[in-house]
């Protein structure tokens, strides 16, 4: 048990590190990119640069630890962050548009690796005994993602107090915390405890990807967790544009946008718990039911607290969607499998957030805000569906009595 905590803290502490940088470059990139970018309609190529970065990372870094460990793979990828910050200081203090461009691929890089916290926190309930290694794995995989809190609370506060620390270079400290972000990463993951696989595990291939692919648990977890996503990406991207064209003031937009980072994270602290209390299918379909809510409201009327309350609930519903997606594909793949099963899932994901966060605002222009929430029913829909199928098949899950 002692290991299982010192490696669930170390992991925690690592997600709320990347989440500070997150909120940072999510919260400058684009005022960056308008700042420095030959054209305007260029401003956000650094975030899609970023986008892009972790979407071709995602299958060589799980490979990458599968090899040689998951401490080398996330420390490699914090010391990536590192450098990736003091190349965007650089580029601010040189008004280099491009070396701006390839910083952030790089931090994309390091994006990329971080997702893998979530999937360390399963291998870290290996040490557990078997008969409650599942529900322990769900705890974990929710405790690690509850680190994401303090993007909610110090992100914000972080880059604002950061953004003319060095005048008058805008930004360029906010980079600076970046680069340490990533550095005190490294320290901290040198705690992390988990063996690197077996020499039989690494070489042994398992079943065919394709195989695996096709297996209805596999397809769930994917479903679950790449809806839940998108959804939200889609809807939160799309959130400051629609607030605007309503004339509700920033002030409102940015409490509308906290409570949101809050619904995403707050309820980590006990999402685990209720996965193994009552299954991951059922806590999927819960979070269907919060999106499902949230397009209701959304639908309702256009008021500050239509968004504050529809926004919280996206994020809930993403919580209950995205860690029970990740928790039932973890029992979809052996141990020789989890590379490419982990690096294909995160492919797919990252693929959809990319498109999702690349046409909110087309999406927002041509079809308006209440539009926009209709079509996010298709794809939930079809969650539900397949998690009632599967429930009725009476598939096992991660779930404990």
């Amino acid at each position: 048990m002692r290991r299982y905590l010192a490696n669930v803290l170390v992991l925690a502490t690592a997600q709320a590190l990347f989440f500070v940088a997150n909120t940072t470059m999510i919260s400058t990139s684009s005022l960056v990119g308008l700042q420095y970018a030959p054209l305007p309609w260029l401003a956000t190529l650094p975030l899609g640069a970023q986008f892009l970065g972790t979407m071709v990372s995602t299958m060589p870094a799980s490979f990458f630890m599968q090899r040689f460990g998951r401490r080398a793979g996330l420390q490699l990828g914090a010391v990536l962050g590192t450098v990736a910050g003091l190349l965007m200081a650089l580029a601010v203090y040189r008004a280099a548009f491009w070396l701006f461009v390839l910083a952030s691929f790089l931090y994309g890089v390091f994006a990329a690796t971080a997702q893998y916290y979530r999937f360390s926190a399963a291998d870290a309930a290996e040490v557990m005994a078997p008969a409650r290694r599942d529900a322990w794995r769900a705890r974990a995989i929710s405790w690690v993602l509850a680190g994401g809190i303090v993007a909610g609370v110090a992100g914000p506060q972080i880059a604002r107090a950061t953004a003319e620390l060095i005048p008058p270079y805008v930004f360029l400290g906010s980079y600076l915390v970046v680069a340490a972000v990533g550095l005190l990463s490294v320290l901290v993951l040198a705690g992390l405890d988990i063996p690197r696989p077996p020499a039989t595990v690494r070489a042994a291939g398992g079943r065919p990807l394709a195989a695996i692919v096709r297996t209805p648990g596999f397809v769930t977890a994917v479903a679950a967790a790449l809806v839940g996503y998108v959804t939200m990406n889609l809807l939160m991207s799309a959130t400051p544009l629609a607030m605007m064209a309503c004339g509700h003031a920033f002030a409102d937009t940015a409490t509308v946008i906290q409570a949101h980072v809050v619904g995403m994270f707050l309820p980590s602290f006990f999402t685990g718990h209720l996965i193994a209390r009552f299954g991951a299918h059922r806590v999927i379909l819960a979070g269907v039911l919060l999106n499902l809510v949230t397009v209701a409201v959304a639908e309702a009327g256009v008021a500050v607290t239509n968004f504050f309350v529809a926004l919280f609930l996206l994020g809930v519903g993403w919580n209950f969607m995205f860690i029970g997606g990740t928790t039932l594909l973890t029992a979809c793949h052996g141990p020789e499998e989890k590379a490419k099963v982990q690096g294909l899932n995160d492919l797919l994901l990252f693929t959809g957030v990319t498109l999702s966060a690349t046409t909110s605002g087309m999406l927002h222009e041509a079809l308006g805000w209440q539009a926009m929430n209709l079509l996010a029913l298709p794809g939930l829909l079809l969650v539900a569906g397949l998690c009632v199928a599967a429930m009725r098949r009476a598939v096992p899950e991660p779930a404990t009595p």
